[in-house]
């Protein structure tokens, strides 16, 4: 059943005009009047709707009933990624969405290749918010993750407070999966170097914030796999109820 994120009040029985996102991508699969759909607004729970009108103009649908459907983890994970270059970021937020990422943190950290800043920044801002909305529509999520603003990663590591903040380092000693395993589900950040990883400064400056280093085996991984490889794998030891 085709999914999409429409940002606006929805409720049983009314009649609503899609979001021109919504339409255009309705009119190019070619979806007919009549067609059932799954709508969400992102405020939790799902709507099945039916599709009443579709033209190159816009479409209509008509809200048929509620379910409080929800699939979020019941330990909201954050994922601190320096930027890394060309369009791996595409990759780690689209896949990071699939496997149940609460809120995305980019950063530029002292090794990041690309740098934004001003309008470019705002440009691939709204680049990625398109990227979560399209991964949070395919992999059933009604909730979307929130994405921060880029900013330095000396930001970041000099403030305090939030959850517990995990450094993954291929130096450090204790095992993630061990480290995991030991403790009951809870919120964690998970900060993930750019290529080259991060410098002996910013990994200083982090553990001094309070982040604990940890690994995940002998291997050295891509900026692109690390990440995604912490969220599975603590899925896979805490489960996801």
């Amino acid at each position: 059943m085709p999914r999409f994120y429409c940002p606006q009040p929805l409720a049983a029985g009314a009649t609503i005009d899609l979001p021109a996102a919504v339409a255009h991508h309705a009119w190019v699969v070619r979806l007919q009047p009549g067609t059932t759909l799954t709508l969400f607004n992102g405020e939790g729970g799902q709507f099945d709707a039916e599709l009443l009108t579709l033209d190159k103009k816009g479409a209509s649908a008509r809200i048929l009933a509620f379910t409080a459907r929800e699939c979020e983890l019941p330990y909201p994970l954050t994922l601190v990624q320096a930027l890394p270059e060309a369009g791996k970021m595409d990759w780690i937020i689209e896949k990071s969405v699939e496997l149940g990422v609460a809120a995305i943190v980019p950063v530029l950290a002292q090794r990041s290749v690309v740098r934004l800043s001003g309008e470019r920044a705002e440009k691939r801002h709204a680049h990625w918010q398109g990227i979560i909305v399209a991964a949070a529509e395919q992999s059933g999520r009604n909730r979307l993750p929130a994405l921060a603003p880029l900013s330095q990663l000396r930001e970041f590591t000099a403030s305090a407070g939030g959850a517990q903040r995990i450094l993954l380092s291929p130096r450090a000693q204790q095992p993630l999966a061990a480290w995991a395993a030991a403790r009951a589900p809870q919120a964690l950040t998970v900060l993930i170097g750019p290529e080259g990883g991060l410098t002996d400064e910013e990994e200083a400056a982090a553990l001094e914030g309070g982040a604990i280093a940890l690994g995940l085996g002998p291997r050295v991984l891509r900026t692109e796999t690390a990440g995604l490889a912490v969220l599975a794998t603590l899925a896979a030891i805490w489960g996801e109820h």
